[in-house]
């Protein structure tokens, strides 16, 4: 048994080694792929990149060959495009070109090509328009969106007082403020904090996030084929998503007992009555598993990345209180201590407005892009780029432009305030990407990153466990998505 297991491996290995070496010739023949190091077979480029800081590594290596460049991640080339000029002319110019999904094996194997966010093709842009349709318009219920997002805020300003200025990780309590608010929209729930189930989807999302950026993720990705049948981590992160997709199926099946198509409460609602609607239409797209699927991705992305954003905010004003009393001051002269705060106020906080986004611009959240894949044949500058093939736009490299951002390492809401302190937007703030593909919950996401710390702000002062200049502000893992380092503090109403 044991020399049968020895054997299949070793012909899994050498497979694979035929296959990078043909696909390697291919790429070579009349210089059809931009320039890059070359590979070793399997490993490919794996040793030129530093694994805990591989944005680092895309950078140096765009200096010496050029913003457009080819890697191989394991057997496979992919594309890295640097700069916000490369970036731009392939997601915005030839936009269309470059719309496919680059592969994620991790999630492939268990989304199978449905839903919004791994999707390709037709199926892609019907999910994608109806959710751009739901999360724009929203107009279930009786509330609004923004309405809700305010209820939250008041949420998670009630439960930072009970912490009655004692030391607190904000960890916990921001993640369950932006996963109500998927909550509301997916299901029109409203949990509370400590609720049993409401615990179950937040272990879910955690867990799969802390793992996402580990060596054995990035190892599964890099060889599926030879990882797939072995015991890991990875037969647990499927299962954590397979239980999430499970979840969302049992409150489709609840909605389905009391659905009224004349009053929608929520995306559920209105995905079946898309269903009902195409029942007829052998090409749908809308089915239960593309509405499990899509519903989990809004889960996943609208969770974690807003949730994220916020711990690491409320980090940098530790670290920089000048910003933050700033912040206060124009929040208080222009809203006041009593009133809630509103989207209409955003017009009138430059500088809280400019705080935001200097936030999404240092963190950098996802610094290398979601995996992009060209759709067809593509000439691109002097190259051409097969069909398929996986393209890298690396957003850090843009966020992170020293001629448009001086200093870009230093923290400075000036980056986004012109001479007369009003806000100064730039086609270089780019943490949502570009083009088609562009995140469809930008909109929702700023909204809450306005109310949410809006609201903290207008009701506590920050104070932070230890000197502002001892505190460490890099990311502890700096691969998919970068994530702050843990850390306490004391909320002080104000």
């Amino acid at each position: 048994m044991e020399l049968l297991k020895i054997a299949t491996l070793a012909l899994v290995i050498c497979v694979t080694c035929l296959i990078f070496l043909l696909v390697w010739k291919k790429s070579q023949i009349g210089g059809r792929l931009p320039p890059g190091p070359t590979p070793l077979p399997i490993i490919g480029n794996m040793l030129q990149l530093n694994p805990k800081d591989i944005p680092a590594s895309l950078s140096k290596l765009a200096k010496e060959y050029g913003p457009v460049y080819t890697l191989y991640f394991g057997p496979w080339p992919t594309v890295v495009l640097h700069g916000y000029e490369a970036v731009k002319e392939a997601l915005m110019d030839k936009g269309d070109e470059f719309l496919g999904r680059g592969s994620f094996p991790i999630i492939d194997d268990t989304q199978k090509g449905y839903g919004l966010l791994f999707s390709n093709g037709e199926r892609w842009k019907q999910m994608r328009r109806f959710s751009l349709m739901i999360l724009r318009n929203f107009g279930m219920g009786k509330r609004s969106m923004e309405e809700r997002v305010q209820e939250e805020a008041r949420c998670l300003v009630e439960e930072f007082r009970k912490t009655e200025s004692q030391p607190v990780d904000p960890t916990f309590v921001l993640a369950c403020a932006t996963c109500n608010v998927i909550c509301s929209i997916l299901f029109n729930e409203h949990f509370q904090y400590k609720n049993e189930t409401f615990l179950f989807l937040m272990d879910l999302l955690n867990e799969n996030f802390k793992e996402v950026n580990s060596r054995w993720i990035q190892t599964y990705n890099l060889w599926p084929t030879l990882i797939k049948y072995l015991p890991g981590k990875h037969r647990v992160f499927s299962k954590r998503l397979n239980d999430l997709k499970y979840f969302i199926l049992e409150k489709v099946k609840e909605h389905q007992e009391s659905w009224d198509p004349n009053n929608p409460r929520d995306f559920i609602d209105c995905f079946l009555s898309k269903m009902e609607q195409e029942k007829l239409n052998p090409e749908s797209e809308f089915n239960l598993e593309n509405l499990a699927v899509c519903g989990s991705g809004l889960f996943t992305a609208g969770t974690e990345t807003t949730s994220i954003t916020l711990r690491f905010g409320l980090l940098l004003l530790l670290k920089h209180p000048e910003v933050e009393a700033k912040v206060h001051e124009e929040i208080d002269r222009v809203i006041g201590r009593n009133l809630i705060p509103s989207m209409k106020d955003r017009v009138k906080l430059p500088y809280t407005e400019a705080m935001l986004h200097e936030i999404q611009r240092y963190i950098t959240l996802l610094p290398s892009n979601m995996p992009h894949a060209v759709t067809q044949d593509t000439k691109f500058r002097q190259y051409i780029i097969p069909k398929g093939t996986t393209v890298l736009p690396s957003l850090s490299s843009i966020l992170l432009d020293c001629k448009e951002f001086p200093n870009p390492e230093r923290f400075d809401p000036g980056h986004f305030l012109d001479k007369n302190g009003c806000f100064k937007k730039t086609e270089y703030f780019v943490p949502f990407s570009l083009g088609k593909r562009a995140c469809v919950g930008e909109s929702l996401a700023l909204m809450e990153l306005f109310l949410f710390f809006t609201t903290i702000l207008q009701n506590f002062s920050l104070k932070p466990l230890v000197d502002p200049k001892e505190l460490d502000i890099k990311p502890i893992a700096t691969g998919f998505i970068n994530i702050p380092p843990p850390y306490k503090l004391r909320l002080i109403p104000r």
